[in-house]
């Protein structure tokens, strides 16, 4: 058992907790935009399909129902442009995290074999390749690494912890450059229905990959989008040839979504409405931190997309942690990220109105 935890890095958010504590005695509380968890109600039509599946006494497949199968086919042509989509073309999967962490694994990588990701990153990357023993790699631009013993290329688009978008042509190029090596592509899009000052694209797209999923796999999550990230959802679009092999994998190993939250799944997909409205909070509370932020003297870079500002006062990341939580505001250090994030904060749209404004007129008022 220790030799697979001792593979792993320190848990990073256990290295927050001091300054939690010094946030939370702030006298007016603790306003926590560190962790992107969603705070908004999970919208009434989804809790409602929910509900009336409750009633699920028999094991789900791990394929998911022809319903769900025919939702997230839908959604992938009607929102990121894809074509010709099929049922051998997508998967349900327990969460994105939970792909992350045990796709290299999944996929046989082993000691010798490289897994590169954006050099500021979702640690959850590095993670998964550390559980199946490869090698990691961390690029700038993919294409300028070597793509002997590559096997598995993350991109993520748009970016946590940067909220950059790779642009239609950057993607092509990458995706180009990706078979011509022989290199599995997996694009985390989670955030690509929050784009503010960018128009994130997909892989999927016929543009970016010439109408072939030949070597690329796109992951997408309900988490943010429709706040159901106590439902585990999130699901894969791509390359049947790969998603064959995991479907079969993740049906030995039983891990399968529960039947209440597929149907969840397939009202959410459904509705594009409470996208909207729910794009809408977070852009309101976008511009009401980034102006504070700004007054405060900090200097924001990328965040033309996704749930966060990256947001750095050219110090020490934890100097700045420390700073905010004197006032009672908690933030995730950037070297959360990776080393290049060392002067940076990530600083989360995730919190009710009331407390997003609270942080602002904290920061305004210093």
């Amino acid at each position: 058992m220790s030799a697979v935890s001792d593979r792993l890095p320190t848990f990073p958010w256990d290295k927050l907790e001091p300054y939690k504590k010094t946030a939370a005695a702030h006298p007016d509380g603790i306003v926590d935009l560190s962790v992107g968890t969603p705070v908004d109600p999970v919208p009434e039509p989804i809790q409602k399909a929910l509900i009336a599946a409750a009633d699920s006494p028999g094991y789900p497949t791990v394929w998911g129902t022809p319903e769900l199968r025919d939702a997230i086919t839908r959604w992938v042509e009607h929102r990121l442009g894809a074509r010709e989509v099929t049922h051998r073309h997508v998967l349900p999967v327990v969460g994105s995290k939970e792909l992350v962490a045990w796709l290299p694994t999944q996929l046989g990588l082993g000691p010798g074999d490289k897994v590169a990701y954006p050099r500021l990153a979702y640690p959850t990357y590095e993670v998964g390749a550390r559980l199946a023993r490869a090698d990691h790699v961390s690029y700038d631009d993919p294409t300028e690494l070597d793509p002997a013993g590559l096997k598995l290329l993350w991109l993520n688009s748009p970016s946590n912890p940067t909220g950059r978008v790779l642009s239609k042509e950057e993607l092509t190029r990458i995706v180009a450059w990706a078979r011509e090596h022989g290199v599995l592509v997996f694009s985390d899009e989670c955030y690509i229905e929050l784009g503010w000052e960018a128009d994130p694209v997909s892989v999927l797209h016929p543009d970016v990959n010439g109408g072939s999923y030949d070597g690329i796999v796109s992951v997408h999550s309900l988490s943010k989008r429709s706040n159901l990230a106590g439902y585990r959802a999130a699901f894969l679009a791509g390359d049947p040839a790969v998603l064959g092999p995991l479907l079969e994998i993740r049906k030995h190993g039983g891990m399968m979504t529960s039947a209440p939250t597929q149907a969840a799944v397939v009202a959410a997909l459904g509705d594009d409405e409470h996208v909207r409205v729910q794009r809408e909070r977070y852009a309101a509370r976008r511009t009401v931190l980034r102006e504070a932020l700004l007054a405060h003297g900090f200097r924001i870079e990328h965040s033309e997309a996704s749930l966060y500002l990256w947001a750095t006062r050219d110090e020490s990341c934890w100097d700045t942690v420390a700073h905010l939580a004197g006032l009672g505001i908690l933030v995730a250090p950037g070297d959360f990220y990776g080393p290049a994030g060392a002067q940076f904060i990530r600083v989360a749209l995730t919190a009710t109105d009331p407390q997003i404004q609270a942080a602002a007129n904290r920061l305004t008022a210093t």
